[in-house]
């Protein structure tokens, strides 16, 4: 026997399910959050690095951010080249959080973002898109 907040999770389910395709027969297009209407901007999936402290994990730095690239050429491109760019990102701020990003102190969001743009052009192979730091975040564990 299922208990009662089963069932009601299955009868919501079952609602959600059922109203999906009702919106997609309609024609109406599924809501999606956008952080700006401009087509020149590539969202990327945001960035986490360990902070160490003493050789040990003390924390998190966040970094989100977006690349603004008014030639669709070289966004079609960007866009085709996403894993290796967000692999490249995040192997650079592993290093950069490792090495230079103390605990409770603020971190360079210049140098992110100077650091960001030249992986950004390497693995492009031209400049052109330009990194938007969206946020800068540092979590601390203690």
């Amino acid at each position: 026997m299922r208990s009662a907040p089963t069932l009601a999770l299955i009868g919501l389910a079952t609602v959600f399910a059922s109203a999906t395709p009702t919106l997609a027969a309609s024609g109406q297009a599924m809501p999606s959050h956008k952080i700006t209407q401009a087509v020149s901007y590539v969202p990327i999936h945001p960035i986490y690095a360990t902070v160490m402290d003493a050789g040990r994990p003390a924390g998190l730095l966040l970094v989100s951010i977006g690349l603004d690239i008014p030639d669709a050429t070289l966004r079609a491109r960007a866009r085709a080249a996403l894993p290796l760019l967000r692999d490249a990102y995040v192997r650079n701020m592993m290093t950069f959080a490792a090495a230079a990003v103390r605990p409770f102190e603020q971190p360079d969001v210049d140098l992110i973002a100077r650091r960001l743009q030249a992986v950004t052009n390497q693995q492009l192979h031209q400049s052109g898109a330009r990194v938007l730091l969206v946020q800068v975040m540092l979590q601390m564990s203690h």
